[in-house]
């Protein structure tokens, strides 16, 4: 049986940022999970089923990653694909205080699932989703940041704005 990891996310959109990542944990895992969270208390620009799609699309040439979507606890979805660990990038600093509660919590649910933190490529250090969809809404340019795909479906959710 090989090794498996999830990396989780909104991905609202995917950027180069989580490529990278997913990419580089292609490469470690035998299986690599990408999972699309569920948040009913946020509302995404994209639908959890229109980012599953187009991860999916923009993660294909690695043979090894499945994408799907989840609700609920991040550490169910790894015990339901029997993830040996959870896979997150780091872009600075000021992120890990946050991902060390999130770790520290997954693991008194589930000591048997590791967490492993990958600092994000220096090129990516500045991207955010978030960031992404505030350039996009006012036709900045983002074709740096996000692959071609995403780049069109965000000018097509901001196109009569």
């Amino acid at each position: 049986m090989g090794k498996t990891a999830v990396c989780p996310g909104s991905f609202d959109p995917i950027t180069y940022g989580h490529l990278d990542i997913i990419e580089r944990a292609s490469k470690l895992f035998d299986t690599v999970y990408v999972s699309v969270l569920k948040n009913s208390s946020k509302k995404g620009l994209f639908t959890p089923e229109e980012r599953v799609e187009l991860i999916k699309k923009v993660t294909e040439e690695f043979g090894n990653v499945e994408v799907r979507d989840f609700n609920g606890l991040l550490i169910e979805f790894c015990q339901e694909v029997q993830a040996d660990a959870i896979v997150r990038g780091l872009r600075a600093v000021s992120d890990f205080e946050y991902e060390m509660q999130l770790t520290s919590m997954n693991r008194k649910l589930d000591s048997n699932i590791e967490t492993i933190y990958m600092m994000t490529n220096n090129h990516y250090s500045f991207i955010s989703s978030s960031i992404v969809k505030e350039v996009a809404k006012y036709g900045g340019k983002i074709e740096d940041v996000v692959p071609p795909l995403v780049e069109d479906a965000l000018k097509e959710k901001f196109k009569d704005q």
